[in-house]
Formats: C-alpha cells, sequence, structure tokens
C-alpha cells in the first residue's frame, strides 16, 4: 500500500507542476500547451532535469539556471499541496472513482485559489468545465447522486448570486464577483447543497478573521479588497474531508 501512496503522490507533484503553468498564464489568457515550461524573467527555455518537481527548486536553490532570477516560492508550494492533496484523498476515500473525481475538484481549486491571489481572478475555463465534470461525476461515480448535485449548484451559486446582487443596496459598494459565484457553484456540483452551504460559513468565518486581524494589524485598509476565493477554497476542502462529522456532531448538539 505504501508503493501505491507513493506513486499517488509523485503523480500529485507532476500535475501540481502543470497546475502552476496554469497559475501563472491563466490570467494572462496565455496558452497552457505552448510554448513549453521556460523562464517568464529571460524566457530561457526549462530543461526537464531543471523541471522535475519539487527536486528542482531545491538542486537550483530557488533561481533560474540562466539569469537566476529568483523563481516563486509559489511553485513548490503548489506542487507539495496537490500531491498531498492526492495522498489525503488516497487515504480517506481509497482507491475509486470518486477519489479520481475528488482529485479533479482539489486540482481545479488550487488553480482558483493561486490566480485569485495573484491575480484576482478566478477563471471561467477553470469553473465553467468544473460544474460540468462535477455534474457528470455526480450522476456517475459520487455518492451525492445528480440531483443533489443540481441543487448544490443552484443553491451555492444562487446564494452567492443573492448577496452579490444585495450588496450594494446593503453596504453601498460591490459584493461578491462573478467568479466566486461559479466557483461556488462547482463546489456545490461536486459536493451537493449541505457542504456547499458548509463552504459559505466556513469560507465567511476565515475571511472575516484574516480580514479583521490584517486591518487591526495595518497590514491593509478597511476599503481594501481581499480575494474571497481562497477562503472559498478552505471551506470546500474541509466541507470535502470532514464534512459528514462536522454535520454528524451539529447535529447531535442540537438532538442533545
Amino acid at each position: 500500500m505504501f508503493s501505491l501512496y507513493l506513486i499517488v503522490g509523485l503523480f500529485g507533484a507532476l500535475v501540481g507542476s502543470f497546475l502552476n503553468v496554469c497559475i501563472y498564464r491563466l490570467p494572462r489568457h496565455e496558452s497552457i500547451a505552448w510554448p513549453g515550461s521556460h523562464c517568464p524573467s529571460c524566457s530561457s527555455p526549462i530543461a526537464w532535469y531543471d523541471n522535475v518537481p519539487l527536486v528542482s527548486y531545491l538542486i537550483l536553490l530557488g533561481r533560474c539556471r540562466h539569469c537566476a532570477m529568483r523563481i516563486p516560492f509559489r511553485y513548490p508550494v503548489v506542487e507539495a499541496l496537490n500531491a498531498l492533496g492526492y495522498v489525503g484523498l488516497l487515504w480517506f476515500f481509497g482507491p475509486n472513482w470518486p477519489a479520481v473525481a475528488y482529485g479533479l475538484l482539489y486540482s481545479g481549486l488550487l488553480v482558483v485559489a493561486g490566480t485569485d491571489l495573484s491575480h484576482k481572478v478566478i477563471p471561467n475555463v477553470i469553473t465553467f468545465p468544473g460544474i460540468v465534470v462535477g455534474l457528470i461525476s455526480a450522476a456517475t461515480v459520487l455518492p451525492l447522486g445528480l440531483m443533489n448535485g443540481l441543487i448544490g449548484l443552484l443553491v451555492g451559486g444562487g446564494i452567492l448570486w443573492l448577496l452579490a446582487w444585495a450588496s450594494p443596496y446593503l453596504f453601498g459598494k460591490e459584493g461578491m464577483g462573478g467568479g466566486d459565484i461559479k466557483l461556488l457553484a462547482m463546489i456545490g456540483a461536486f459536493l451537493g447543497w449541505k457542504p456547499a452551504l458548509m463552504t459559505i460559513m466556513v469560507g465567511s468565518f476565515l475571511g472575516s478573521l484574516v480580514g479583521i486581524t490584517l486591518i487591526a494589524v495595518r497590514v491593509i485598509k478597511r476599503e481594501d479588497y481581499i480575494p474571497f476565493g481562497p477562503f472559498l477554497v478552505c471551506g470546500a476542502l474541509i466541507a470535502l474531508f470532514f464534512g459528514q462529522s462536522i454535520l454528524d456532531w451539529y447535529q447531535g448538539l442540537l438532538a442533545g
């Protein structure tokens, strides 16, 4: 079994390397297939031996071999997170098709978090196909079923759409962006309506906590914009791995 975890982890790191390409190029509307990997500073092609996930970053000491420009730390972080995520999904769900479907969701969420943090953009090329894949997965391999996936899509996206519509009237400024709405619709399609609601609650709590802390230490001002996508991603991952346990605990509190 250890060898399976190792293979899945290595595969996750390789996919993570591709996710870094998506995070860098999608907000710039560049092709993710052409040209090949190159240094964004000097445009020198990156040889295969300098493109080994995690290992090459350590060997190169985090710098380009040609121009010595520093490689963003995001690159090994995304590779490591995707590898750990795939191993976690294998451990939690077992070697089955639901784990594969959740792996697609997990990698999509990493890309969304990366692009929203770096460019304040949630690419439609991730969320729109993600909604379709989520519904297909719900209808075929996931335990929730197509109807629950559709309800999750409508509930998740609908709630954020209502918040976005009401924000100018309630708070005098724009609230949720369209990218956040489509992101939560994708999450609902994969996970269903209860985890979608949990994603909103957990994401809102984490966003408020981080925002208040950053304002308190004067890193940002009250009127500054904080991307909400990464907090929704955190909420979705908590709902994915621990949602049922949290719901059981909460229902136990109500019953007791």
